[in-house]
């Protein structure tokens, strides 16, 4: 029937055909992501300055601080706290954990519970377990931390050898 039609919000019939379209239109889904995620009990403290992908996942009671940026494929549990300028990617980061400020939690990482992520570190492909705090200044790429592990400022895990990659392995309650 031609004269069949449906009711939606203005917002949903925008097209883009300019790059100001488009940066328009990415205003309104970031706007309607963050306010889903309010609704749903996370704290996101200036809004207009925090940049969130379509599939980021947010448990309740959660705080997102300042100029954070989420992208694609992140999971995050409850009770975490991501402070100022940190980029979280592809990653999943475990409840009653702090992350940054300034931090980068880069693809494949997995974080534990009660986890500290400090101001400056650099997590990629790694596991760091439950009540791990590696502070400052410090870089873990392809290695799994143990439980209760204290990584100290400047740590870095170097573990090419010219020809691949190796794991580094550090267990439970070690101090670094």
């Amino acid at each position: 029937n031609p004269f069949l039609f449906s009711l939606c919000d203005e917002e949903e019939l925008h097209g883009i055909n300019t790059r100001e379209n488009l940066i328009k239109l990415d205003l309104i889904m970031q706007s309607q992501i963050i306010k889903k995620l309010i609704n749903n009990g996370v704290t996101i403290l200036q809004p207009e300055t925090v940049r969130l992908s379509y599939d980021t996942k947010i448990a309740k009671d959660c705080t997102i601080e300042p100029f954070v940026v989420i992208k694609k494929g992140v999971t995050i549990k409850r009770n975490v706290t991501i402070k100022s300028h940190s980029v979280i990617e592809s990653c999943i980061i475990g409840e009653d954990s702090t992350i940054g400020p300034s931090a980068h939690i880069r693809p494949y990482s997995i974080i534990g519970k009660k986890v500290k992520i400090g101001n400056f570190v650099e997590i990629k492909n790694s596991k760091i377990k439950d009540e791990t705090s590696i502070s400052h200044l410090s870089y873990i790429g392809d290695s799994m931390i143990g439980r209760k592990v204290n990584i100290g400022a400047g740590t870095i895990t170097c573990n090419y050898d010219g020809k691949k990659k190796n794991k580094t392995i550090i267990r439970d309650n070690v101090f670094v």
